[in-house]
């Protein structure tokens, strides 16, 4: 009827490690929904420019919600305002929405064709998530680059020449041919990076708190 305590002591170091998976599982949410997303509208766009427009343009508030929420830990380890990171996020996206914002309205969107408006629309919000990263959560640089990577492919899809070099260093086969392939695996890879860096993060959070309460 009545547990031992040798039982409830095994018992509290499997909850914990369920938790902490719950919890990693739950902080890795948003960079797994902007992968996808992205790669989901990268393959359609191969397809179709003009009907992924739209889309694209609804990505960009949902990149920059998710850079909201991912960078907070960062912002806690180096001590800054919460209030001052999210007034960062706010004039730093803000910037960037208001950009095209301005294309629409200034005429510039017009003067443009689908695909030219398209690539300027992926580069922006490649630069913004580069720059993202640099000032505001490191792990925007991994998703930066990788969507400036794959925007170049989609500008430049004669010149697939260098996807050979990556190809070799992962040992894939005739690389070039496999652009589409080659933007999935680039994803694949800038996630994992960026994962690493997040649970390098936590780790570093968690030791914040621990010396936090000992003083």
């Amino acid at each position: 009827m009545f547990k031992s305590k040798g039982a409830a002591s095994s018992e509290t170091p499997k909850k914990t490690k369920s938790a902490d998976q719950g919890s990693l599982m739950m902080a890795l949410l948003p960079s797994v929904i902007l992968y996808v997303g992205a790669v989901v509208l990268i393959v359609l766009t191969r397809q179709d420019v003009a009907g992924t427009i739209p889309y694209w343009e609804g990505f960009v508030p949902v990149v920059a919600f998710i850079s909201l929420l991912s960078g907070f830990g960062q912002a806690y380890v180096r001590d800054q305002s919460y209030l001052f990171y999210v007034l960062k996020q706010i004039v730093h996206w803000g910037v960037l929405i208001g950009l095209l914002w301005l294309l629409h309205t200034q005429g510039v969107r017009a003067a443009l064709d689908d695909q030219k408006y398209l690539l300027l629309l992926l580069y922006l919000l490649a630069l913004g998530s580069l720059l993202a990263g640099l000032h505001l959560d490191w792990k925007f640089l991994f998703f930066g680059a990788f969507l400036a990577f794959a925007t170049y492919l989609i500008a430049m899809p004669e010149n697939t020449a260098i996807l050979a070099p990556i190809g070799n260093a992962f040992g894939i086969a005739d690389a070039p041919s496999k652009p589409q392939t080659m933007i999935i695996g680039t994803s694949v890879v800038a996630f994992l990076a960026s994962t690493l860096l997040l649970i390098g993060m936590r780790g570093a959070a968690l030791s914040k708190r621990i010396s936090a309460a000992k003083a």
